[in-house]
């Protein structure tokens, strides 16, 4: 067999796409057999999923740019300062090859983004959605003026160990970093934080993840990037490593079956969950905060990196609204702090779960996770602002 050469083209009239077809078969002629490489699949039957929706579709730049303007006149009212984006589109992808596999996808996506600035406190919120009418500018950008108001003047608070209080959104930043880590190739090849903890407890027993591309909140095809379907897989069992995710190669090399988490070939990655979805719990932030002595409240993180990757220590910094907690109430606005934070002992000492929601952060891909109340979450120092 073969190795899987490529060819793309941002032209899609007929002479366009057949050069690219004839680049691609060229690129074939001229490989080096490949004996790892699998037969392409042929048809296969694929669940329904529906997120193609006309209002996304119909939206217009003027719909959009009414939308922008309410927003400014809200920060203008409370003499600050709004910037962000507000977008929609539609894609749609087609996957066919000569053994009869035929595969098709559309879905429409909006996202609104908001930051508000005032002196020196700011605030923030996101969303996005296949369907526009689940996004409320007015109101995203409301919770961002009163955060930014809220943490005017923030004082300085000692760097250390606290129970914090992360939003969905914060949590989507931190807990993507794992994401690879369950997939078959990063095992096989000894580089999953996971490595020899497969099928021990290392998370709490509130801690319950799926990759599941059905789950109603969730968006993306029903096949991976080889045509293959997805099948929803239960990654974490109350805080115990159940199972990995496998590309058709990796599952042959691990002895596995493969799952549809494939990318499309060639790729060095193999394969990833790209729709987690976290089990969540009864609690609100309100509760989270009622409930807490002394803590910290985020708004959402930024700049995050990875500093050690088998125990998952993630280092980044708070921004746009953090607020000191202190019996049961938010006490005023802080400075920022720098955090130095395993995601592994993070998710052992979750203490409370708000209801699953689709969030947006900035560091990562969106993905259906709860609020978390987390206690000894460590900041390791205080920034200028």
């Amino acid at each position: 067999m073969k190795a899987w050469p490529s060819s793309s083209t941002n032209k899609l009239d007929e002479e366009s796409l057949r050069r690219a077809v004839a680049t691609a078969v060229s690129l074939a002629r001229n490989q080096p057999e490949n004996p790892d490489l699998l037969p392409m699949l042929r048809s296969q039957k694929y669940q329904k999923v529906s997120r193609s929706f006309a209002s996304t579709a119909g939206t217009t730049p003027q719909d959009r740019a009414k939308s922008v303007t309410r927003v400014c006149r809200i920060a203008g009212k409370a003499k600050q300062t709004a910037a962000g984006i507000f977008a929609t589109g539609e894609s749609q992808t087609l996957m066919a090859n000569s053994r009869g596999l035929s595969a098709h996808y559309e879905q429409t996506r909006s996202e609104f983004s908001v930051t508000i600035l005032e002196d020196k406190s700011s605030g923030w919120a996101k969303c996005n959605s296949p369907d526009v009418r689940n996004i409320d500018p007015e109101e995203l950008a409301e919770n961002a003026s009163r955060t930014c108001a809220n943490s005017r003047e923030p004082r300085e608070l000692a760097a250390g160990h606290y129970t914090t209080i992360l939003p969905p959104s914060a949590v989507l930043d931190l807990v993507g970093f794992l994401f690879y880590d369950f997939a078959g190739t990063a095992m096989y090849d000894k580089r999953s934080c996971l490595t020899g903890r497969m099928g021990k407890k290392i998370l709490g027993d509130n801690i319950t993840i799926w990759d599941d591309v059905y789950h109603p909140l969730q968006s993306g095809a029903p096949y991976d990037g080889e045509g293959l379907p997805r099948q929803r897989v239960k990654l974490v069992d109350r805080g115990v490593p159940t199972n990995l995710v496998y590309s058709r190669a990796t599952a042959k090399k691990m002895k596995a079956k493969p799952t549809g988490h494939g990318f499309s070939l060639p790729n060095e990655y193999g394969e990833a969950p790209m729709n987690l979805v976290f089990a969540g719990g009864d609690s609100s932030i309100d509760e989270m905060i009622r409930t807490t002595e002394r803590g910290i409240l985020v708004t959402r993180l930024w700049y995050i990196r990875e500093v050690d990757p088998y125990e998952k220590i993630l280092t980044g910094m708070t921004r746009d609204g953090t607020f000191l907690v202190e019996n049961g109430r938010i006490a005023g606005g802080i400075r920022n702090f720098r955090f130095n934070q395993s995601a592994i002992e993070m998710l052992a000492k979750v203490e409370m779960l708000g209801p699953a929601v689709r969030a947006a952060g900035e560091e990562s891909f969106e993905m259906v996770v709860p609020p978390m109340k987390v206690r000894d979450f460590h900041f390791s120092e205080v920034t200028k602002f």
